[in-house]
């Protein structure tokens, strides 16, 4: 069995050759800290997030793209390569054999943070593990032409990172990766809500804030939603509006900082590959290409039009599941 995970922050796609996309969970893990015993992951564990008590801790154990806790990793890793390898016939119960797994990583990882993705997949049940780059996974499974002589080029946003590249005759030709994606702008948020209204929310709450009514670009019609939090001052329970326009202004310097690395990358681009990507646009992939505007707001500024692609949120793991038949 074939196996292809994308191995984000936020979430853990699983590719599973002949079948698609099999599974698709939160990446957090939930243990006990007196005995370091996992007690759930995936959405089990996400709904924990902000409301464990004391001895129980829930965690996401990548960072910014990488391995931040080796062991709850390599936990995390073999529970999901085990939900997804179960269903086999008969006889794999007597012979178990491993399965190969591909698994995408950010286009600038250092060689330890690789090696430390490969030795947990190993760890966790692979017979095999094979490194791809988030950006070419994205642009595969976006559906883009690398392997021809004209240039793409993807702008991937996900939990951790963000991944810019221009890709031509099956390689990148430029890139750069930033640690800015969905998870800083909801800290942004939070420390917006925090200024403003002397409220605290938790990093749910955000991330319900910037699905809901966030955006990059002026709306036709604003937004407003209620939110609920603690009251730095007096302690107790609060409730207030916020609208889209201040959600804005909270996630003004993430995405300030992706619209740079985007001009930053085409201004490296070689003209002839940029005259490509004038003409095919710049495709936005992961999750943070669904926040309202963000595509207006790269065109405005850059002068190339950027698209969204069909399905952002599936495009690495369908490109890493693909690199699973090369």
């Amino acid at each position: 069995m074939d196996i292809g995970i994308d191995l984000g922050t936020a979430n853990v796609l699983v590719h599973v050759r002949g079948k698609g996309i099999v599974l698709r969970e939160p990446s957090v893990v939930a243990r006990d800290m007196n005995t370091g015993r996992v007690l759930a992951i995936g959405e089990e564990a996400r709904q924990m997030l902000g409301k464990t008590p004391a001895h129980i801790q829930a965690i996401r154990p990548l960072r910014d793209g990488v391995i931040a806790d080796f062991e709850v990793t390599e936990a995390m890793l073999a529970y999901f390569i085990k939900k997804v390898t179960k269903d086999r016939t008969w006889w794999s119960s007597f012979v178990k054999p491993k399965p190969h797994v591909v698994i995408c990583v950010p286009a600038e990882i250092t060689s330890v943070e690789e090696r430390a993705v490969k030795d947990a997949a190993k760890l966790a049940g692979a017979r095999s593990v094979e490194i791809v780059e988030e950006p070419m996974a994205a642009a595969i499974g976006a559906g883009l032409p690398i392997d021809g002589p004209s240039g793409s080029m993807v702008v991937d946003i996900g939990g951790g990172t963000t991944d810019v590249a221009v890709i031509s005759l099956g390689g990148i030709v430029v890139s750069q990766s930033l640690r800015v994606a969905g998870n800083k702008m909801d800290d942004a948020i939070v420390r917006y809500i925090r200024r403003v209204y002397n409220l605290m929310i938790g990093e749910r709450t955000a991330e319900e804030i910037k699905i809901k009514i966030g955006s990059a670009y002026k709306l036709e019609q604003e937004l407003a939603m209620e939110i609920r939090g603690r009251d730095l001052i007096n302690g107790l329970p609060k409730t207030v509006k916020i609208t889209s326009e201040e959600v804005r202004e909270a996630l003004s310097e993430p995405v300030g900082a992706i619209v740079e690395a985007v001009k930053s990358v085409l201004e490296k681009t070689p003209p002839e590959l940029a005259s490509d990507i004038i003409d095919r646009g710049v495709i936005l992939t992961g999750g943070g290409a669904l926040l309202r505007g963000l595509d207006k707001l790269l065109s405005e500024i850059t002068g190339v039009p950027a698209i969204v692609a069909d399905d952002p949120l599936s495009c690495v793991a369908l490109g890493t599941g693909m690199r699973v038949h090369v």
